[in-house]
């Protein structure tokens, strides 16, 4: 099931823990290429300093400010280009980086229309005791977005209504237990909020 805008108009910090778990889907023609996210950071409005939007509204970083579920892609480096999804009410700028993805072997059928269709989904998926890790290979931000045909031509990109890149609901349940924290990636320029443990992941 396709992640509606309620989902990502909630606080920062409880969307990007709830992105863990859910499956990244990408549509190029009739292929659909999917991978589960495994890793998040949260990114939360003009006074955190390590925000896009700490410098307030610019050309780039606009789609910050516009509707939860926006798909807010920018080149970091001069080399990788980042998927990040828009939070929380309109305005106010927030978004979760995608940061880790895990791939593996896919197979399965689900209902469509009333007809079957080969459905890729992770085996990790298709049995909960067995849980994710059997998903062998991790792909970081810059990689994942390779992996799934990311680019800034998907920038604005509503992913509630999207045909080309969505985030769906597979139902896999992942305990608190389960959900870890850390100190964001890359971001030591921002002083106290450097320190902040905005970062999500899967252990």
């Amino acid at each position: 099931m396709k992640l509606q805008r309620s989902f990502f108009k909630r606080d920062t910090i409880v969307v990007a823990k709830d992105l863990l778990g859910k499956v990244l889907v990408r549509k190029i023609g009739k292929k659909e290429i999917r991978a589960i996210i495994v890793e998040t950071e949260a990114y939360i409005g003009e006074e955190d300093q390590a925000c896009h939007a700490r410098f307030g509204r610019t050309k780039r970083n606009g789609v910050m400010y516009g509707k939860a579920g926006g798909a807010y892609v920018y080149l970091c480096y001069g080399i990788h280009e980042l998927l990040n999804i828009v939070t929380e009410k309109e305005g106010f700028p927030a978004a979760v980086l995608v940061r880790g993805v895990k791939i593996g072997s896919f197979a399965g059928q689900v209902p469509n229309g009333g007809a079957l269709q080969e459905r890729k989904l992770p085996v990790a998926l298709a049995n909960p005791l067995l849980g994710i890790l059997p998903c062998r290979n991790r792909l970081g931000p810059g990689k994942l977005t390779k992996y799934l045909h990311i680019t800034r031509k998907l920038n604005k990109e509503d992913l509630t209504k999207s045909t080309k890149l969505w985030v769906e609901n597979f139902g896999l349940k992942i305990k608190k237990l389960q959900i870890k924290s850390a100190k964001r990636i890359g971001v030591s320029y921002a002083g106290k909020w450097a320190k902040k443990k905005w970062r999500f992941f899967i252990e």
